[in-house]
């Protein structure tokens, strides 16, 4: 994706008071022109591969995160159920057009850094092609940790900056940022590329044990894509995954962790939290007023409202 077709970063004054700049997909066509046409039918293959190898074949309740039109929903077929989270309503109802309406499925707008369930709720999470997205990697992990059972897993993508594209320019003088500091580096607003190192560093801070690290996408060359076979570059980038373990030298690393430490407990039919209070909240599939704050969250074409300032 060029840089001028990325989403501009939407924000509100009481996120901009209370929480990190936030990075919005709405009204974009990134699934159709990004995905959909056939562009990086490679990178979405790999990653299929990586999740198959780090995802749980089945579970309970499952956190998408940054779930945008559904893309990777499919994927996990052996969850009970899984909610759908993303902060731009118009790729969620991107998702439940391609999804249906199967009570399988719960679709969320919210804020990453404000996840609007109460603590301990599920049992997995991904987060896929989202932490680049965020400048607080720290909080948004935090939160994360939050909802999240003991020994919940969570699978964490990230855009590495210790690539070997990246190695190759800053040694030949083309670009400025260094790939092996472990500061994060913003190289468009609101994208950023982060160290292996520190995000290792990050997700042991707020109480995940990595498992296992999958170095994915080898071959992101437009020149490879079009010369080599798709099923070759594919089985090729399989193959390679595997060296994640040893080192992270690929642009795209996948991550599986597991929430250790002790945590919240949900306790009866409390699902949500509300955003600015944290008042329990059930799933009702309605318009809610919450009893601690007196702020109405609304339920509409399937989709639960929980950005505190929404775009539209």
């Amino acid at each position: 994706m060029k840089d001028s077709d990325k989403p501009a970063a939407a924000t509100s004054d009481i996120h901009q008071e209370e929480t990190p700049q936030v990075c919005s997909y709405e009204g974009s066509d990134y699934q159709e022109v990004f995905w959909d046409t056939g562009e990086r039918r490679y990178e979405d293959a790999v990653e299929e591969v990586a999740l198959k190898r780090l995802m749980p074949k089945q579970g309970n309740l499952l956190l998408e995160l940054g779930a945008g039109a559904g893309r990777n929903t499919p994927r996990y077929a052996g969850w009970e159920r899984i909610v759908l989270l993303d902060y731009s309503r118009t790729q969620l109802l991107q998702a439940r057009e391609r999804l249906g309406d199967s009570s399988r499925y719960v679709y969320v707008t919210a804020d990453i850094y404000k996840l609007p369930f109460v603590g301990g709720l599920f049992d997995g999470a991904t987060m896929i092609r989202t932490l680049h997205h965020l400048s607080d990697a720290n909080s948004a992990l935090a939160n994360v940790r939050r909802v999240l059972g003991e020994d919940a897993v969570f699978v964490l993508e990230f855009a590495n900056k210790r690539n070997l594209k990246a190695i190759a320019r800053y040694l030949l003088g083309k670009q400025k940022w260094n790939p092996f500091t472990k500061e994060q580096v913003e190289f468009v607003a609101l994208n950023y590329n982060f160290h292996p190192k520190t995000v290792r560093k990050l997700l042991k801070e707020n109480q995940f044990a990595l498992e296992k690290q999958l170095t994915v996408s080898h071959f992101r060359i437009n020149a490879l894509k079009r010369r080599v076979k798709h099923e070759i570059l594919v089985a090729l980038d399989s193959l390679f995954q595997h060296t994640g373990g040893i080192i992270q030298l690929s642009p795209s690393v996948f991550t599986k962790s597991v929430a250790v430490g002790s945590g919240q407990k949900p306790e009866g039919d409390a699902f949500f939290a509300c955003p600015i209070c944290d008042t329990s909240l059930p799933e009702a599939r309605e318009n809610q007023t919450c009893p601690g704050c007196g702020h109405l969250w609304t339920y509409e074409d399937g989709i639960y409202e929980f950005r505190i300032n929404p775009e539209s």
